[in-house]
């Protein structure tokens, strides 16, 4: 990629892990780790409840705040690809530090030469950092921007802190979406794959998948007189007659149990609904599980709809390195990214259902365009190259 950097240069990545341990979230954080290391970086993961104390148990299906699953956990997985002793894990209200890095949090923060803060989930401030060089990566577009279109100065403060800063809403900015800047520059990025994880040379099983949360609630936003919401069940809702209007199989990785009716209508216009937690609790699991669907098909947050903020999500470009195709609702990634058979992006139902045949009349050729989109959009080499050549 023309790149060249030291292999004494340290970054340290900070996202969160040991307080969510859930499949997606492994593979969001793990392939920024691998990448940047690839790249030549001396990398370390590092997390602390400085911001957002309670961690995720899968087992017990809860917050709390015992973190010893998440420990173990994110050790586990980050050992698996070769950062057994690269991390730390900070509880601030104790003070107690896990992982090899234990005790030596303030030192590695001071010492690194950039601090990359994923998701905003641990805002370091530049005290601790010595007020080195910092990068913030907002992977929750539209939402971001309209929190601090309405005055959410804690947001602003923490966006302050930062040298650069990016976002996967890659129309913002740009006439093709009207969500507010707020007089920031927002850097385009997306979620980078390491490819040679995801190869996948065996035949589909027969249905097209997706794995998330049915009914995320309480993080709607209010701009300009008009709500935007930032679940996805109203979205769903609209394309439950699928099934019947392509003869395909279609299966969702996801709690619609929490809603009985939704479960059974669903059930009853031919969707298979799945524990979520037996796809997700292991990473491996829920790589085996992308990689043995037939493609995806999934929608996006209203918010991302109606404002076309260009999100495309993390999990769908894995399933595109591994050679499924992926059928996702618009959200104006089209704008930045190749349509075509192994990629569609959907407005109406109808339109679904024809990318849904156009992909059944040439699996193969549907299944090559979606690993090429993979290699030229989201190999991790060339997403975070041109991430840090923006940098300098």
């Amino acid at each position: 990629m023309g790149l060249h950097v030291k292999p004494n240069l340290r970054l340290v990545l900070a996202g969160y892990l040991v307080r969510y341990p859930i499949g997606g979230q492994y593979w969001h954080v793990g392939h920024y780790l691998i990448g940047l290391r690839d790249l030549g970086y001396d990398v370390w993961f590092y997390e602390d409840t400085g911001y957002y104390d309670l961690a995720y148990d899968p087992i017990r299906n809860g917050l709390g705040y015992d973190y010893d699953y998440g420990v173990h956990a994110a050790a586990e997985f980050l050992k698996s690809i070769g950062f057994g002793d690269r991390w730390l894990f900070a509880d601030i209200k104790s003070g107690k530090e896990y992982g090899p890095g234990a005790g030596r949090a303030d030192h590695l923060l001071r010492e690194a030469d950039l601090f990359v803060n994923l998701a905003g989930i641990n805002p370091v401030p530049p005290e601790r950092r010595s007020g080195r060089a910092s990068i913030y990566i907002d992977t929750d577009p539209a939402y971001t921007q309209l929190k601090l279109a309405g005055g959410d100065q804690a947001l602003k403060t923490m966006l302050n802190e930062h040298t650069w800063l990016f976002t996967f809403g890659e129309n913002i900015g740009t006439s093709r979406s009207p969500i507010p800047t707020c007089d920031y520059t927002w850097v385009p990025t997306r979620q980078p794959v390491v490819l040679n994880l995801w190869s996948n040379p065996a035949r589909p099983k027969p249905s097209y998948t997706t794995v998330g949360t049915w009914n995320s609630i309480g993080r709607e936003v209010n701009y300009l007189g008009e709500t935007f919401q930032w679940n996805k069940r109203q979205e769903w809702l609209q394309y439950l007659n699928l099934p019947a209007l392509t003869g395909a199989s279609f299966e969702m990785a996801m709690d619609v149990w929490r809603i009985p009716a939704d479960c059974e209508r669903l059930t009853r216009d031919g969707w298979t609904i799945i524990e979520p937690l037996t796809v997700s609790r292991d990473p491996w699991r829920y790589r085996d599980y992308l990689q043995q669907s037939r493609g995806e098909f999934t929608v996006a947050k209203e918010m991302n709809v109606r404002l076309r903020s260009g999100w495309f999500s993390e999990r769908s470009c894995c399933y595109l390195a591994a050679g499924r195709p992926v059928i996702t609702q618009n959200t104006g990634f089209g704008d930045v990214l190749p349509l075509g058979l192994g990629l569609h992006a959907f407005k109406t139902i109808d339109e679904a259902a024809d990318a849904v045949r156009m992909v059944e009349r040439d699996y193969h050729s549907a299944s090559a365009h979606a690993s090429e989109v993979a290699r030229e959009y989201f190999a991790a080499d060339r997403v975070l190259g041109s991430l840090l050549r923006h940098i300098g």
